[in-house]
């Protein structure tokens, strides 16, 4: 490799995915990566590069994930038959109130290593785990070490289900949200971003409403906010309440959205608002319907999510395949019910690859910098092997990557110009991670059974 080389890699010859409606699809097309930024996409390119060849691959934007409590790693699985009531006990009221700071770094740390090895470079991290001072420290420093482009969402501490669910009176602690912010998001610019992760009305008293979201844009960061999720938090109104509180605002992000009235969705539509979907667990645990195409039709770009694996699995493929598969079973019944013809609009794979991709960044409010291929932008990038028996072979690509692929695909991930996955391998202390996030698994089952 020349001098001129070192800071350039060249993909070379993959059927590229770029999900910029300006680049389309490309066959058999390059991508060529300088630093940390995409600096070209066509169908040949010559460069002094190092070459990677990745004929027979799909290369596609890294997934975006646009809500997940990622401090659960160390209790993977530990609600599989939950419902959200049950998960309100089983494991916000039973494990959340023992986690040290050393079980939220293990966890974020593993955490985001294993959305790294699926193919997500870009995640929200919804942090509701804020016990001491000491936990949100950890948690970025596990988002830090991970190399992934990370949200990370400040949320209230899990010490009470009484004090902190249900009318609560306790405000999310300015001081420290401030330290956190200046101590770490001073710039704008880097892997990292912030925001806040409040709980909003119904859960809180209309003046720890008014606080949160006054201290979000005093600290100019976004809100990121449950609604919505379950036929009791669709009776409190959330957005109804926030309209009349006259906090609506493009810069909030409303979680799940499966009980909204036509009105709420009308005045999230207006006010700028996101949207983000996390569909294996709104099925699962009884939020409700993913509202998917509810949002696409007023005019909202949704994004999918995680949410918890204490409960579902923890890859973006899955969630593409349950909102794609539930809406269209909606649409089907529904039809079938009423004896009429299952609509033309029914929702595609290649809008399940959107929402995963570049309607994530957009929700994330990153989409000048990911989401999609488009030269200028951040070199976040996904290789998937589509020469395995379970997409091979191809004959839609996009229909590769949403119906098919699953995380034994990923073969690279590069977030910003750097290599976190290749050849199939994370570039990171795996035996590291697991061994932490494994010793705090042990730590927190003995607190809470020395509790019962």
């Amino acid at each position: 490799m020349t001098p001129s080389a070192k800071n350039r890699t060249l993909l070379r010859g993959g059927h590229v995915l770029t999900m910029d409606p300006a680049l389309g699809d490309l066959p058999v097309g390059d991508v060529l990566i300088e630093g940390d930024t995409i600096a070209a996409v066509d169908r040949r390119i010559d460069a002094d590069a190092d070459v990677v060849d990745v004929g027979g691959r799909i290369v596609i934007p890294g997934f975006v994930d646009t809500h997940r409590h990622t401090w659960e790693a160390a209790i993977r699985g530990c609600a599989p038959d939950a419902t959200l009531d049950d998960y309100f006990v089983e494991v916000l009221d039973t494990f959340a109130p023992v986690y040290g700071p050393e079980d939220v770094y293990a966890s974020n740390l593993a955490g985001a290593l294993e959305c790294l090895n699926a193919g997500i470079t870009t995640l929200v991290d919804w942090s509701h785990i804020n016990n001491t001072p000491e936990h949100p420290d950890a948690a970025i420093r596990g988002l830090q070490e991970a190399g992934i482009r990370a949200q990370y969402a400040y949320g209230s501490a899990n010490t009470s289900l009484a004090d902190y669910w249900f009318e609560s009176k306790l405000v999310i602690p300015k001081d420290d949200v401030a330290r956190i912010r200046s101590t770490y998001f001073s710039s704008g610019d880097g892997l990292l971003t912030m925001a806040l992760a409040t709980r909003g009305p119904g859960f809180c008293v209309d003046d720890v409403v008014r606080a949160e979201w006054a201290l979000a844009r005093e600290l100019d960061i976004p809100i990121t906010v449950h609604v919505g999720m379950g036929r009791l938090a669709g009776r409190f109104g959330m957005v109804k309440q926030l309209d009349a509180l006259g906090l609506l605002g493009a810069d909030t992000t409303f979680i799940h959205c499966c009980y909204f009235s036509d009105e709420e969705w009308r005045l999230v539509a207006d006010s700028g608002g996101t949207i983000s979907i996390a569909p294996q667990v709104e099925l699962q645990m009884g939020h409700g319907w993913p509202p998917v195409m509810k949002a696409i039709e007023n005019g909202l770009r949704p994004s999918l999510s995680i949410d918890v694996v204490t409960t579902v699995p923890g890859d973006m493929f899955t969630q593409m395949r349950a909102a794609f598969g539930a809406e269209r079973a909606r649409v089907n019944a529904a039809c079938w019910e009423a004896d009429t013809p299952v609509p033309d609009t029914m929702l595609t794979a290649r809008q399940m690859l959107e929402m995963a991709t570049v309607h994530g960044a957009h929700v994330a409010g990153l989409e000048d910098r990911t989401g999609s291929l488009t030269p200028g932008k951040q070199a976040d990038i996904v290789v998937l092997d589509a020469s395995s028996l379970n997409m091979a072979p191809v004959h839609d690509p996009v229909a590769a990557v949403t119906l098919c692929a699953d995380v034994s695909n990923v073969e690279t991930v590069i977030v910003g110009g750097t290599f976190r996955k290749r050849d199939g391998r994370l570039l990171a202390d795996v035996d590291r991670a697991r061994g932490l996030v494994e010793a705090s698994r042990d730590r927190l089952v003995a607190a809470v059974e020395s509790k019962a």
